[in-house]
């Protein structure tokens, strides 16, 4: 029973704290409300599918789940339709499947540093934080409460406050006349397919930071989780079966499937079975839930996109809030490299945009130029 509760515990969590940001990405990308629903299906395919044979294959709790840091990345991006969106989706899942093949790749990903990459990422998703209290100014008898509940509910738990909030505005939502169900038939789920476009700046200003952003802020945290738990994980089966899932659900609109952490996290320890070797179970359970989640996703999204756009932005913001916090952390952790992770992180929350390319690939490039002419500064000082 344990094993259940903790599978279906971490299918909520994972899916309510991060769907609000699904939402934003597919609003940015232009995708029609079919679209949408065939986005966040062939994302919880992605999810579900890889968490049971991973899971199964290896008997260990492999918890897979969407990029919701990847997901904020292209609700930040702008001037970029479906189309081109699903071209750098593809890219990303290439990516991620050629860093399984060739350990180069992935040494050299891994070479980055910690503080530029999570620069960029706090710089991404600080527009979103600081859109909740944007939305507080135009809407705040609804902000207000949910903000309220958040503060109050994280302090029993971390993952309890942004799904209190969500609960709690949906019904504020519905009983005060703020929400307005679509009208007409609705759909359980539907897939798409989406042709994909070959857009330049679209790969480098969203695919190529997509996949750096979830190897950094998703797959390595997952890989830690694993190992904290007494587990071995099989690195390059994981980013292999991820990257094909990826790959395969992209001209649907999925975005990046990859390892979990914090669903992770609920999944394999002690909680859901004493016997580290029972616990792979919770992953079968979790990834069936997944399937699930795809077969009644058009019912879901009608559900989300009747609520009001104060609720689903506060929810976003708060919900990556806990990101925001590690990233931005470990960006002015080092002392060495804060400066140019300072650099990073203003260019990525700007609204930059050269050469049709956004702020994100940018940031990147900003942060290492500074830290390269740091260490040339620094070499030439130490010989004088």
């Amino acid at each position: 029973m344990s094993i259940l509760f903790s599978a279906l515990v971490a299918v909520f969590v994972g899916f309510a704290a991060s769907i609000a940001v699904i939402l934003s990405a597919a609003q940015a990308m232009g995708a029609t409300p079919v679209q949408t629903v065939s986005w966040v299906a062939a994302l919880a395919i992605g999810t579900g599918l890889p968490s049971i044979w991973l899971s199964w294959r290896y008997r260990q709790p492999m918890i897979c789940a969407w990029s919701t840091p990847g997901a904020a990345l292209i609700a930040a991006a702008s001037g970029f339709d479906l189309a081109a969106g699903v071209g750098a989706f593809l890219l990303a899942a290439l990516l991620m499947m050629l860093t399984a093949a060739f350990s180069p790749l992935g040494r050299l990903i891994e070479r980055i540093p910690m503080p530029i990459a999570s620069a960029m990422l706090a710089g991404v998703i600080f527009r979103f934080v600081v859109a909740v209290f944007d939305e507080m100014r135009v809407s705040p008898g609804l902000v207000l409460p949910l903000l309220a509940i958040f503060l109050v509910a994280r302090l029993v738990s971390p993952f309890l406050g942004v799904i209190a909030a969500l609960l709690v505005g949906i019904a504020i939502s519905f009983v005060g006349g703020l929400a307005h169900w679509p009208a007409g038939d609705i759909a359980w789920t539907s897939l798409q397919i989406v042709t994909p476009r070959w857009d330049m700046a679209a790969m480098l200003g969203i695919g190529v930071p997509l996949y750096l952003v979830t190897m950094a802020a998703q797959n390595l945290p997952g890989f830690a989780v694993l190992r904290a738990a007494g587990y071995t994980p099989p690195t390059a089966p994981i980013l292999l079966w991820t990257g094909l899932a990826s790959l395969v659900t992209a001209p649907f609109g999925a975005h990046m499937s990859n390892l979990a952490a914090i669903s992770a996290s609920i999944c394999t320890g002690p909680d859901t079975h004493p016997e580290p070797g029972q616990r792979w179970k919770a992953g079968v359970i979790y990834g069936t839930c997944y399937l699930v989640i795809a077969a009644c996703a058009g019912l879901l999204i009608a559900l989300l996109l009747a609520l009001p756009k104060a609720l689903i932005v506060t929810v976003a913001g708060l919900g990556l809030l806990g990101s925001f916090t590690g990233a931005l952390g470990q960006a002015v952790g080092s002392g060495r490299e804060r400066f140019a992770a300072a650099v990073a992180f203003a260019v990525a929350a700007s609204s930059l945009s050269l050469f049709g390319v956004g702020s994100a690939f940018w940031s990147l490039i900003a942060g290492l130029l500074v830290l390269t002419l740091d260490a040339v500064a620094g070499r030439l000082r130490s010989r004088s």
